[in-house]
């Protein structure tokens, strides 16, 4: 059983020499089709190989005359170990920044909530809860986050 014909082969011959040798196969893009219809599907298949091919070739000669690089990046396991440092360094420095500016904006209703007279940590926490504050990853508030934000106060 195969998905479509076409993705089995896309020559004529091959498909010919497989149903001569007594395979069996059902293409479920056409279940019906017999030893003629699967011979024309064939050669339609091998005649659109040839012209991915051309069209392939003709736009790779285009790019090329263009000036495009063809061709991936190909670096040393050393250079690409110091692109992926400075990746992580970035990365670390953009989480920190987006952890600092929620810590601004929460801070305040922390501010507030210790204003009314709640201080400990778990109760500051429910009331974050109750009011709809959700973390920065749009969970529910714990103690020990409130102590995370206030901590890195200081």
């Amino acid at each position: 059983m195969i998905a479509k014909l076409d993705r089995l082969a896309r020559n004529v011959a091959f498909i010919a020499g497989l149903m001569e040798s007594g395979v069996e196969f059902v293409a479920a893009d056409m279940p019906q089709a017999n030893k003629f219809t699967i011979h024309i599907m064939a050669a339609v298949a091998e005649q659109e190989a040839e012209a991915i091919s051309k069209r392939t070739k003709a736009a790779l000669q285009a790019a090329k005359s263009r000036g495009t690089a063809l061709g991936g990046r190909r670096v040393s396991a050393r250079k690409w170990a110091g692109i992926a440092a400075t990746g992580r360094e970035a990365a670390a420095q953009v989480r920190s920044a987006n952890a600092e500016d929620f810590r601004n904006e929460i801070l305040p209703v922390i501010r507030e909530i210790e204003a009314d007279g709640v201080t400990s940590l778990h109760g500051i926490a429910a009331e974050l809860n109750s009011r709809g504050e959700t973390t920065r990853r749009g969970g529910e508030w714990s103690a020990v986050q409130v102590q995370r934000v206030l901590s890195a106060e200081e």
